[in-house]
Order: structure tokens, then sequence, then C-alpha cells
């Protein structure tokens, strides 16, 4: 826990950051493996694993949206020093995760196909991407449970765990991978299936071991956590109060990236497959400004429940020129070998040479996203949620009004369509930055 009075330390910051890092690392190998091994099996798994995969997360992003509001609260109880409230927010926001898991399945399980049959214009793709949606749902009821102790464990800056339960989930997906994809170890060989069926044993395995890890490892009687108590509305409400625009928000963005590439796959197989890449290589470069904008949520939230309201945008200064430095220093490397970086997903020279363009598109693009994943995350962190949903919102419809008129109205190149990045970071930066100058957010009491 931070105890001192002072703005954090670069090396503070970076102490805590680090091991979300390497967890990120750890997960995104799941993205990456998925992907990797699924663009050996042909280009419309390809694309329909990037469809299914964005249709699941979106939805996904109901609950892991939850989860960041919990996370706002345990760290403002943490910053207070109100240790024993934060497992009743703890607990009680698993039987609320627990609740709207099991509804989302029942949405996906039997729903999903009426709602992606109209979007989808190959029939190929369309069939693949149910395929994995039937099997990748399974795996969300322990999704949700690791996305209530991520949020105890960053929202009390306990970080070091998480590269542990990662690289577990990571180990597991490999293998699993390996063996369902393309029927190894005597296991079947099940393509796109064998992709979800390891992402949600993956997630089990992992939810198995951070469960057992907090209850051996952390002191549940000072935070009063796992004690599973009788469910109190009061409690949730008080979470929902800041989670539900949080959760709109998440759902927005990932359900705004899903219509993008739905934009893209009226462009074809083959500039899907592309984007599909870009997608998985994009959010493993994303890593660092993930990481940067958890604990810019968290410190912020912190200092606020300190009382140090004065520190928070030089909190949020120092966190944005750290991550900034450190994506500057990715983008460097990832520029000198692209081609490289990219057959990991495909052994097609073809289709390495027409994803290079859009590679060097998203890098210089992350740059902008260093910042402003960093200014967003200080507003979510003031527990101004409306506001964060209200700046998600202006800035999706822009960024898909300009990627419309990119790909459908002007046909342009898939590299050229891409560029709509820029604006969604731009105008995101923006209003964020707005938003904390203004002072606004000063009078938020949660």
């Amino acid at each position: 826990m931070t105890t001192i009075h002072t703005i954090p330390s670069y090396r503070r910051i970076w102490e805590i950051s680090l091991p979300i890092i390497l967890s990120l690392v750890a997960q995104n190998i799941v993205n990456v493996t998925d992907t990797a091994f699924l663009g050996r099996v042909g280009e419309v798994e390809l694309g329909a694993s990037a469809i299914g995969g964005l249709f699941y997360i979106s939805i996904f992003m109901l609950g892991f949206g939850f989860g960041i509001g919990g996370q706002i609260l345990i760290a403002r109880r943490n910053g207070e020093r109100n240790y024993h409230e934060i497992g009743r927010i703890t607990d009680n926001s698993l039987y609320f995760l627990l609740g709207l898991g099991l509804l989302l399945f029942v949405f996906i399980k039997f729903l999903s196909p009426a709602i992606l049959r109209p979007l989808i214009s190959s029939n190929e793709v369309y069939g693949a991407s149910i395929d994995f949606l039937q099997y990748r749902i399974y795996g969300i009821f322990f999704a949700f449970g690791n996305v209530l102790l991520r949020a105890f464990y960053i929202g009390t800056t306990k970080t070091r765990v998480l590269t542990y339960n990662a690289l577990i989930m990571a180990g597991a997906n490999v293998f699993l991978d390996y063996a369902l994809i393309f029927g190894n170890f005597g296991f079947p060989q099940l393509g796109i299936k064998g992709a979800a069926i390891a992402s949600s044993i993956s997630e089990a395995i992992s939810a198995i071991f951070f469960f057992s890890y907090t209850i051996h490892m952390i002191d549940l009687k000072k935070y009063n956590l796992l004690r599973f108590a009788r469910f109190d509305w009061k409690v949730v409400k008080t979470t929902l109060d800041i989670s539900f625009f949080v959760m709109l928000q998440y759902f927005l963005s990932l359900a705004g990236w899903f219509v993008f590439f739905m934009i893209i796959e009226k462009m074809g197989e083959r500039p899907l497959a592309i984007s599909n890449i870009i997608r998985s290589a994009y959010i493993v470069l994303m890593i660092p400004v993930f990481a940067f904008g958890s604990i810019t949520n968290s410190l912020v939230s912190n200092a606020i429940g300190e009382g140090r309201r004065n520190q928070v945008i030089p909190i949020i200064k120092k966190v944005a020129l750290l991550n900034f430095m450190l994506i500057g220093a990715v983008t460097l490397i990832s520029a000198f070998i692209p081609q490289t970086l990219i057959s990991v997903y495909t052994s097609d020279p073809e289709l390495i040479a027409q994803t290079v363009p859009t590679f060097y598109v998203v890098l210089s693009a992350l740059l902008l996203f260093s910042f402003s994943s960093i200014l967003f995350n200080g507003v979510s962190g003031t527990a101004n949620t409306a506001t964060a949903l209200w700046i998600e919102l202006i800035t999706i419809v822009v960024y898909l009004m300009v990627a419309w008129i990119l790909a459908v109205h002007l046909k342009l190149s898939i590299e050229l369509v891409w560029t709509s990045e820029y604006i969604y970071f731009l105008v995101m930066s923006v209003l964020s930055w707005l938003y904390l100058k203004s002072g606004r957010w000063k009078k938020k009491v949660i």
C-alpha cells in the first residue's frame, strides 16, 4: 500500500506498474497464440476469430467495467485506510458478477447467431465465428472471477501476483491451443473450436490459482475478504453508481472496435485477415499503455482518498511521461522489424507484405495513445465515470464516422482506413485534458 503523502516517484510508479505489464504480456500470449495458430489454419479462421473474439470481449467488458468501478472504490477505501470495507465491496461484487455472467452466457449462447447473421457477408466467416463463440462463452464465469481479484490487487497496489497468475494462464493456453487446434498429443483436431475451448479452460485454471493464492497469502481478516456474508444490495448499488457508466464505457469502446471490424469485413477476407493480425500485434504493443492506465486510475483514486487532490494532475503527468518513454522505445524497435513481428501470425509472404503498411500506421498511433489513455484513466480515477462515458461516446461516434467514410464511401486501402485511429486518440486526449484542467472533478464524493 502507498502510505507516503507526496507525489509517487517514478521508481514507485514503475514498481507498481511492472507486475501489471508482465501480467498483461503473459495474458496476451493467449491472444498471440490464438491468432498465430489460426493464421496457419486459414484466412477464414483468422478473420472469424477476430469477429467472434471482439463480439465476446465487447459483452465481457460489461463485467470488466464493473470490476474497474470496484477497483476505483477499493483504491479509495485503501487510501482512506478503511480496509474492512474493501472485503464487503469485493464479496458483493462477486455475487453481482456471477449473476451478470449467467445472463451474458444465455445471451451469447442463444442470441449471437441472430445478431451476427445480418452483419457478416461471408457464410464461411459467419459459421466459423459462431463455432468460436459457442465454446468461448463457457469461460466467462472464470473470467469475471479474475476481473474481481485483479480489481482488489490493483486497488490495494499489491500487483505482484498478477504476473504469476498471467504466466499460469498463458502457459496453459499455449499448450491447449497447440493440442486442440492442430490435434497434437492425442487430442482431437478442432481448429477454431479448439482455440475457444483452450481459452475457456485456461481462464478456469487461472481463476483456481487466483482464489487459492488469495486464501493462503492475503490477510483475509484485515480486509474482511471472502467472508461470503449475505448479499448486501446497498454495497452493490454504491459500486454500480460508479461502475454503471464504466460498464457502458468499456462496452461502447469494444463495441466500437467490433463495428470497425464489421466495416472492414465489407472490404473482403484479405483486409479482414490483415486487420486481425494488426489487432493482435496492436494489443501486444499496447500492453504498457494498459498497465500505466490502470495504475493512473488507482493512484488518482488513492490520492483523492488520502485528501491529496492537488496532486492528481502531477501524478497524471508523471505517469504519462513514463508511459511515453516506454512506448517510444517499443515503437522504435518495432519499426525496424515489422516483417519479423508479422511473421509470428502468418507464413504467407504476400500477406506479410500487405500487412506492413498498416503496421506502421498503428505504430505511430501508439504514440498518441500513450497520452490519451493516461488522461482518460485520470478522468475515471476521479470517479467521474459519467463524464468518462460521454468522452468515450463522442470519441467513438467521430471515429466510426471517419472509418466508414474512408472504407465504404471513399473505398481507400486498408492502411488508410486504419488512420482513423489517429482521430480516436486525438479526440479522447483533448476532451479528457479539458475536463481535468477544469477542476470540476474535485467536487465528486463517493
